[in-house]
């Protein structure tokens, strides 16, 4: 997974028509950990619908701020610069979980008219 540590690349990458979700985690997070493991697998069978990326915290508090980022590891769906649905809880999230949520963020773009 690609990893953004500026926040122009983070814009540049979250403003396509294409549908992106940005995996928001810590180096010091046990559960952004647990779900190392299986989320190669997890981007690969959504590879032909959803671009990820992943962004380190600690690196861009300000943007984490900006998005109101308090859990981790969060998962957020964007389309053509907006957040479409995203993915919190205080419970370590199942790769079950993750893909529940991938569904619902692939059925919400394709319910959003495309952009001109």
């Amino acid at each position: 997974m690609q990893r953004v540590s500026d926040e122009a690349e983070f814009r540049r990458l979250t403003a396509g028509d294409g549908l992106t979700v940005a995996v928001f985690k810590a180096a010091w997070c046990k559960d952004c950990h647990f779900i190392e493991p299986f989320m190669p697998d997890v981007e690969q069978a959504y590879a032909d619908r959803i671009s990820f990326f992943e962004v380190d915290r600690d690196e861009m508090p300000d943007l984490c701020s900006e998005l109101n980022i308090l859990g981790i590891p969060s998962f957020i769906a964007f389309r053509n610069g907006q957040e479409l649905i995203r993915f919190v809880s205080k419970l370590r999230k199942t790769r079950e979980e993750i893909e529940e949520f991938l569904n619902r963020a692939v059925a919400v773009a394709a319910a959003m008219p495309a952009q001109a």
